[in-house]
């Protein structure tokens, strides 16, 4: 049976260099209050909201805690009801927040108010996996995915009113760990993903709220080897996807989808892999790089045409040794940055990184980043099986 840990673990991330401007750009870094300080635990940052607020998860003592953080710094921890682990994934304008836990072996989704209250749901039919909520619109509209009893993944939408309907993008296998994954949802309850063929090979999908889906492969994406073609893992309130793809000799490239279908790839400076994580209103895309397959640190980066192209950056306090560093996970429409970094201890931190009066977030580093990354699917990576 699985059980859920912290959403870092099963992906090793690293950095290069403070990239701020003096007086412009400037980062907050924070941990939970009870965050652990040993090996592998500490703050994981996940998603931003347009107020600034802050929803994560924390480790201090083997089991991971769900945390709010406001706006002024304040933060709250929570836990789902009956939760041997509690991962928040997800924030709203509103502060409503989604995510899952761990109830006895199996991952159970809830959603939490603004006011603390917590309602904990399951998609029909669950089985392998549980549910995992992903992604919660302004309307309180969550998006995700849960696996059936017979291993098969599927996604699933579930309506502020807590109806709950699944669906399978067309072509998606029906083996075991094959099937749908959702990961991003929209203003107007657009949903992005990707899912598995019957070979292995991934593809993208959107799907519009009246239940009609795309399907759609990135130009070079690779279709001859498992685990090659195309991730999808966020989109805009203008229906802009983000996400990265194997090409056929297993490079990694990231790209950019713009509503009418037009897609475009791109790389972080000096990146053998690019990984964007999350996607504005204006375009602007977030994630990490790495420039060599050898454990070296992480870089976090941004890409926006204000920006003329891509800046990479790191957390103070990030670790430069292997599997350290700096991670961008999440930008809101203001252009605040959000994510987490690995210290020189194997310790886990939050950050804010708040954009320049004139919206450039951050410069390009002065040095080399170099780092590496198992490029494994969201999601899967993130839970381990007891």
């Amino acid at each position: 049976m699985p059980t859920v840990t912290a959403l870092c673990l099963g992906l090793l991330f690293a950095a290069g260099v403070p990239a701020q401007q003096a007086g412009s750009a400037k980062f907050t870094t924070f941990d939970a209050p009870g965050a652990g300080t040993g090996l592998g635990q500490g703050t994981y940052a996940y998603s931003i909201n347009a107020s600034g607020a802050i929803a994560g998860s924390y480790d201090g003592s083997g089991f991971p805690h769900g945390f709010v953080r406001a706006p002024g710094g304040a933060i709250t921890s929570f836990d789902a009801p009956g939760s041997t682990g509690t991962i928040a994934t997800s924030i709203n304008t509103e502060g409503v927040i989604a995510g899952f836990y761990d109830d006895e072996g199996l991952n159970e989704g809830f959603v939490r108010a603004a006011n603390g209250a917590i309602t904990t749901f399951a998609a029909p039919e669950v089985g392998y996996q549980g549910t995992l909520p992903y992604g919660i619109n302004a309307s309180g509209v969550i998006a995700g995915w849960y696996g059936d009893a017979s291993k098969v993944l599927h996604g699933f939408v579930r309506a502020a009113d807590g109806a709950i309907t699944s669906f399978d993008a067309p072509g998606a296998g029906s083996g075991a760990n094959q099937g749908t994954l959702a990961f991003s949802i929209n203003a107007s309850g657009a949903i992005t993903g990707y899912y598995w063929d019957a070979s292995l090979i991934y593809h993208s999908f959107v799907r519009a709220a009246n239940g009609n889906m795309t399907t759609f492969d990135a130009p070079g994406a690779g279709t001859g080897g498992e685990g090659l073609g195309t991730y999808a893992v966020s989109i805009n309130d203008a229906g802009v996807v983000t996400g990265y793809y194997f090409d056929a000799t297993s490079a990694q490239h990231a790209f950019v989808r713009t509503a009418s279908g037009t897609v475009s790839s791109f790389e972080g400076p000096g990146a053998i892999a690019t990984y964007p994580t999350g996607i504005n209103a204006s375009g602007y895309v977030v994630g990490y790089i790495f420039t060599q397959p050898n454990g070296s640190p992480l870089q976090g980066f941004v890409r926006g045409a204000e920006l003329g192209g891509i800046a990479k950056f790191r957390a103070p306090g990030a670790g430069t040794g292997n599997s350290e560093g700096t991670f961008g996970y999440s930008i809101n429409n203001s252009g605040t940055i959000a994510g987490y970094y690995i210290d020189a201890g194997f310790v886990y931190h939050g950050f804010l990184l708040t954009p320049s009066p004139a919206g450039n977030a951050v410069v390009p580093a002065s040095t080399p980043a170099t780092m590496m990354a198992a490029p494994t699917a969201l999601g899967l990576s993130r839970i381990i099986k007891k």
